[in-house]
């Protein structure tokens, strides 16, 4: 093979690499306390086992919620990323598993103050994810804060973690309502998916979905999907008190299994768009909070 041949075939991978986008999920909810980073970080660990490798963002600033149930502190967080000029490699904590987490500190929260050429670097360095990751979990905050609908607006895929406590339910649907009344806001590109969490069992589940569904469908112009259901499970309790998930801690657990059910249905129904990618991500996120804080 000559250095030409050589040449051409390293551009072809190269360009091979660019078209191949990793997938970004974010993982929401109504209100606190319903195991929405429970559901983030578990789901990663269901697709690393799928052999892919996954990298969570934890986007709920200040709380640090999933380096507390991982049990690991980071060195570095986003801020550094931000205003130390690290490189993305360099602040990605190795979680169990080999997963890999980013803390959001409070850096992604002074966006607003950025200017466009900085913003340009960092959704450069944010873009680099795809060179160690298959998968991208975006942990976000509770509730119906501009960063939460920012999140939830960049992405394709948004997993919503509903419990059947009526508070639950109805932060649910405010949050539902918000992402409807906002202009930017499209059906067909946003796909929204309902887990219901901490339910006896899956008929329970599914009634969940039909009964806030009902709702949704009357009121809102959202179409929704039911992703499945995580049984409430004692062995979640043990694990959480450990710093260690579930899937780990008890992997045959009622609730792992579930877990390794919402995964494969994930990958079942996943379709590669050619719009989705994290710089395209990154780039949607950043752009709508330098807008916002003009």
């Amino acid at each position: 093979m000559d250095q030409a041949e050589t040449l051409r075939n390293i551009i072809k991978l190269q360009n091979q690499r660019t078209v191949t986008n990793a997938r970004v999920i974010t993982v929401t909810s109504g209100k606190g306390g319903v195991g929405k980073s429970n559901t983030s970080i578990n789901l990663a660990l269901q697709f690393q086992k799928m052999g892919k490798k996954v990298i969570i963002l934890d986007a709920d600033f200040g709380l640090a919620n999933v380096e507390v149930m991982f049990g690991v502190i980071p060195k570095y967080n986003m801020g550094d990323l931000i205003f130390n000029g690290m490189d993305i490699k360099d602040i990605i904590t190795e979680g169990p598993e080999g997963v890999g987490f980013i803390s959001g500190g409070s850096g992604i929260a002074k966006l607003v103050n950025l200017d466009k050429d900085q913003v340009k670097n960092l959704v450069g360095k944010l873009s680099q994810l795809e060179e160690f990751a298959d998968v991208i979990i975006i942990d976000t905050g509770a509730g119906i804060s501009p960063a939460v609908m920012e999140f939830i607006l960049a992405s394709p895929e948004t997993v919503l973690v509903t419990t059947p406590e009526p508070t639950s339910i109805t932060d649910s649907y405010a949050l539902l309502k918000a992402l409807s009344m906002t202009d930017s806001y499209d059906s067909s590109v946003n796909k929204v998916k309902m887990l219901a969490n901490r339910v006896s069992n899956e008929k329970e589940g599914r009634n969940l979905y039909e009964k806030l569904n009902s709702v949704v469908t009357k009121f809102l112009n959202i179409k929704m999907e039911y992703l499945g259901h995580v049984v409430y499970d004692d062995n979640m309790t043990k694990a959480v008190m450990s710093q260690k998930p579930v899937t780990i801690m008890y992997p045959h657990s009622p609730a792992s299994r579930c877990y390794e059910n919402i995964v494969s249905t994930l990958e079942t129904g996943h379709a590669v768009s050619q719009n989705a990618g994290v710089r395209s991500f990154f780039r949607n996120v950043f752009s709508r909070k330098m807008k916002n804080g003009d």
